[in-house]
């Protein structure tokens, strides 16, 4: 049995080339596009059963946006305006709230709140939070930075860059540093435990038990950490762990090290014992360029899952922590994934350059 006799649907040469634009483009809203489909497809075909199995909808999503289009052409596949209150803020008012957050102060703080920015501006802290999220406006928020000042950071970073995207053969990178001064913190008073409902807590105030510090050598291969701890950070702990190295790595491997520019790395006693020892090849960081070393990541994981809520009464018990995290650690090793190369290092850092050099904060 027929159904009604549809309206037929005839397209201008115009109208055609704008739906065929509004299916075909990427970042048309999806909504949209399926009701160019539908209209197109309305104008090849006569009744709406056959465009809704063909586009795989329902038959009554067809009726409608046909109807819809043969009563306002094109406009009619448009979204309509939702319902809602008036807008009481004007572009103008937000363009104000915007010109004041990035370009002035308030007169007794460093930075804008909520609260100082509504009463300056007239309008409701919520006001002025929605625009803040909007505009992606942080002025409570401050992070640091420090630009290498080193006059061969080009070629450094290129340098170990390359290491990190295209390693030599019969060779081990590693990266190399120390993380120096780790506290044995215990705190005062013993921690309260977690509880459903409420937080582990403990006291503001600790008691220190001395200090260790870790050196470790990072392989950007396979991930895994060789890691020696000692008591005192001067060049005769860095060698014996350059020895540790060695012995770790098989001797028909070469040995690449990234490392920076402290000076136990660059006595006379580590100089010549590299030079006693040819397969080990130094590659030192820009200054003020750690970043650049892989192994200052796993640090951070380290005092992530490790040290930063730790307690320690003791050194000797701080050091078995550690160790005990290395075990743990090296038993299922994941390298980092480095991506950038050094061009989209420098370009990186050329356009931060351009976008700070007028800064007048």
């Amino acid at each position: 049995m027929a159904g009604r006799p549809k309206t037929q649907v005839v397209l201008s040469e115009a109208e055609r080339e704008q739906l065929q634009a509004w299916a075909r483009r990427r970042k048309t809203a999806q909504a949209l596009a399926l009701r160019s489909q539908i209209v197109l497809h309305c104008a090849a075909e006569v009744q709406n059963q056959d465009v809704a199995s063909r586009l795989r909808i329902t038959p009554q999503t067809v009726s409608k946006w046909r109807h819809r289009f043969v009563q306002r052409r094109l406009d009619g596949l448009l979204d309509a305006p939702r319902p809602g209150a008036p807008r009481t803020i004007d572009d103008a008012r937000i363009d104000q709230v915007i010109a004041m957050t990035l370009e002035q102060r308030p007169s007794n703080a460093t930075h804008w709140s909520t609260r100082s920015m509504a009463q300056v501006s007239g309008l409701t802290q919520t006001a002025v939070s929605r625009i803040w999220r909007a505009f992606g406006l942080q002025p409570h928020r401050q992070e640091t930075f420090k630009l290498s000042s080193d006059p061969q950071f080009v070629a450094k970073t290129r340098d170990i860059v390359g290491l990190y995207l295209d390693p030599p053969t019969k060779a081990m990178v590693l990266c190399v540093d120390e993380k120096s001064q780790i506290q044995a913190l215990d705190r005062t008073q013993p921690l309260l435990p977690l509880a459903p409902g409420i937080a582990e807590r403990r006291t503001h105030d600790y008691e220190r038990h001395g200090t260790t510090s870790l050196f470790a050598a990072l392989d950007i291969a396979t991930g895994e950490v060789i890691g020696q701890l000692h008591r005192r950070h001067r060049s005769d702990e860095f060698l014996k762990f350059l020895r540790t190295i060695e012995a770790n790595v098989p001797t028909e491997l070469d040995i690449h090290l990234v490392m920076d520019n402290y000076g136990t790395h660059k006595t006379p006693k580590v100089r010549a014992w590299f030079a006693r020892h040819p397969r080990f090849h130094v590659h030192f960081t820009p200054t003020s360029a750690s970043w650049l070393n892989q192994v200052e990541r796993w640090f951070a994981t380290l005092t992530q899952k490790q040290i930063r809520r730790g307690t320690h009464r003791s050194t000797r018990q701080l050091e078995d922590a550690i160790r005990q995290y290395l075990e743990t650690y090296n038993a299922a090793p994941r390298p980092f994934s480095w991506t950038k190369s050094a061009d989209d290092i420098l370009a990186s850092i050329e356009r931060f350059c351009l976008r700070t050099s007028n800064s007048r904060h």
